[in-house]
């Protein structure tokens, strides 16, 4: 009798957890503009789910002439979040309800010269964050990417 009891509550448990994940497929809603960077390839710039919204990786592209800037870290850093926080914007949030970030850095040697500019963007509060040297495209020293609550 206990057995089928635990069975059915699972059943009926698992049943709630897929009509959750449902509800929340059916949410995801994709971010574009033609102000913000072409993508490189089949991926959005961002997609929102879940009261969040997941931003992909950025190069240093400059939305108005579509050409990659690339130049010293800090520069190509300050276009990276520029371009994060225009995104972001459009997907009613901001920088301030990023809660994660992932920053691939060509060579670690760049990584205080990027904090100087990440500083910049952040100022308090500061998202937990990940930073990995990486083989990055096109030459250029730094990619970044986050995740961001949507303004409520």
């Amino acid at each position: 009798m206990r057995t089928r009891a635990l069975f059915l509550m699972l059943l009926v448990l698992s049943a709630s957890a897929a009509s959750q994940v449902q509800t929340s497929r059916s949410d995801k809603k994709t971010i574009s503009s033609p102000e913000f960077p072409k993508p490189l390839g089949p991926y959005s710039h961002a997609v929102v789910a879940g009261g969040f919204v997941y931003v992909a990786g950025q190069g240093p592209i400059n939305p108005k002439t579509q050409k990659m800037e690339l130049g010293d870290i800090k520069s190509e850093t300050r276009r990276e979040l520029t371009n994060i926080s225009n995104i972001l914007k459009a997907a009613n949030s901001s920088l301030e309800n990023v809660v994660k970030v992932s920053v691939f850095l060509a060579d670690l040697n760049d990584f205080e010269a990027m904090n100087e500019v990440y500083r910049e963007f952040f100022k308090e509060n500061f998202p937990a964050r990940t930073t990995v040297q990486a083989v990055l495209r096109t030459g250029r020293k730094i990619e970044i990417d986050c995740i961001a609550r949507v303004n409520q």
